[in-house]
């Protein structure tokens, strides 16, 4: 068996573009979904969701579309991201996708302020 600590701090090490690339790989490996998985494992743990939904401290960035104004949002995603020009693009062509994960509610409402003035269109979750 697999030594579980060392495949954790592997995945932890991994950006928003190489775990949206595992997700795929592991999708068509096992012929599963995500969103199936997620709606499997959702009832079961229904009462500990609802607990972290009202003292949640942890939000995740999501860009939802690039409002017209696609080179602003790349530029913004690179600025915020570190990613590179060609990683920016697709993240943003691939809308929606998450740019920042796990961050506190005041990043997030920069980050999401940062992106809308740049022209896109953002979630928080």
């Amino acid at each position: 068996m697999a030594d579980i600590n060392a495949l954790v701090d592997q995945l932890s090490a991994l950006t928003v573009l190489e775990a949206a690339e595992l997700s795929k790989a592991l999708e068509e490996k096992w012929g599963v979904s995500a969103a199936a998985a997620v709606a499997v494992a959702g009832p079961a743990a229904g009462a500990p969701a609802a607990a972290a939904a009202e003292e949640q401290s942890e939000f995740d960035v999501v860009l939802t579309g690039d409002g017209g104004k696609k080179i602003n949002v790349i530029k913004e995603v690179r600025a915020i991201t570190g990613l590179g020009l060609t990683e920016a693009k697709a993240l943003v062509e691939g809308a929606p996708k998450a740019i920042k994960e796990g961050v506190s509610k005041d990043e997030a409402e920069k980050l999401k302020k940062q992106l809308e003035e740049a022209g896109a269109t953002v979630e928080l979750k």
